[in-house]
């Protein structure tokens, strides 16, 4: 008996990550088939990518899981006609991604660049030189696994790092914070803050007025999470004092960010469009691939979310 893998998402989703994905599964078991068109009652599990069409999980009575191709989650996890379980894309080529971006933009701020990108006038200015990576601190909210690639990462190169999450972490050569007064501590002084919590009603606001009152003077915000993780007026008005030096942003409450948005005129914003990090088709066909796997030899399945923390 076949089993059927359902693959939800756009044309464009589907002609990127169809050949990856039939390798993968067919290197599983011959038996495995993968397709955009099964009948409900036929399909054992449900890939979803960016954007699923799917709003009723009802007729699905024979799948065991919905697998999903990004680690946002938060567009699914409250539908309350999913009853079997939701993995969460982890690794897949999101993490490298992720590092990426942030280290990059991390150092951008950290050196200066833009000073001498945009300083081509023939003044040879000296008089300011980059601090050291160890004299900056770097506070990273959020430490699930692309929040943790990205401290280590950064820890590499010298920084001092702080992290903070829900539950209490432990990694060699960051600062590891958690709970409220946690959360306080980490923003306590840091020049560079970081964003990378999943969107849950508690998190939202998250870098709210208070927040960044605790922050450096002149501090930098890159927030390649979620767009609800920060204040936007908040943001705006700290930028206009200086509290805030320059805010990094790749995420926000609507996508496509609105032409008229204040952000994208600002001086001290830089909109980047939701690119800071995406699955690579080969890495995360393999990731699905051994979920399905696992599913068929009645084995745990990886990365599940926990649907009371939303996440």
């Amino acid at each position: 008996m076949s089993c059927h893998v359902l693959f939800s998402g756009s044309d464009a989703e589907w002609e990127t990550y169809e050949r990856p994905l039939r390798a993968e599964l067919k290197a599983v078991d011959a038996v495995i088939e993968i397709g955009r068109d099964y009948a409900a009652s036929d399909v054992d599990y449900i890939v979803i990518a960016g954007g699923s069409p799917i709003e009723d999980f009802g007729p699905f009575t024979r799948a065991k899981a919905i697998l999903r191709l990004w680690a946002g989650v938060e567009d699914i996890v409250g539908n309350e006609t999913i009853r079997i379980p939701i993995a969460r894309m982890v690794g897949g080529g999101l993490d490298q991604g992720m590092v990426e971006w942030v280290t990059a933009h991390t150092l951008r701020h950290h050196i200066g660049m833009d000073a001498h990108i945009h300083g081509q006038d023939g003044v040879w200015r000296n008089e300011i030189v980059p601090r050291h990576a160890m004299d900056r601190n770097v506070t990273i909210l959020g430490l699930g696994a692309l929040g943790m690639a990205c401290a280590r990462a950064l820890a590499a190169l010298g920084f001092q790092v702080s992290g903070w999450s829900r539950s209490p972490k432990c990694e060699a050569g960051i600062r590891c914070l958690s709970g409220p007064s946690g959360l306080n501590d980490a923003l306590e002084g840091a020049d560079i803050v970081i964003l990378l919590l999943p969107k849950t009603p508690e998190t939202e606001n998250t870098l709210d007025a208070e927040a960044m009152a605790r922050l450096a003077p002149g501090a930098v915000v890159l927030n390649p999470g979620r767009g609800a993780l920060i204040d936007d007026a908040a943001l705006l008005d700290a930028l206009e004092c200086g509290q805030v030096s320059h805010a990094t942003l790749d995420t926000f409450r609507t996508e496509p960010l609105p032409s008229d948005d204040p952000y994208w005129a600002h001086p001290k914003v830089t909109v980047t469009p939701h690119i800071a990090s995406f699955t690579h088709p080969g890495l995360s066909a393999k990731v699905i691939a051994e979920n399905v796997r696992r599913g068929e030899a009645g084995e745990p399945f990886l990365h599940l979310v926990d649907r009371e923390r939303g996440y």
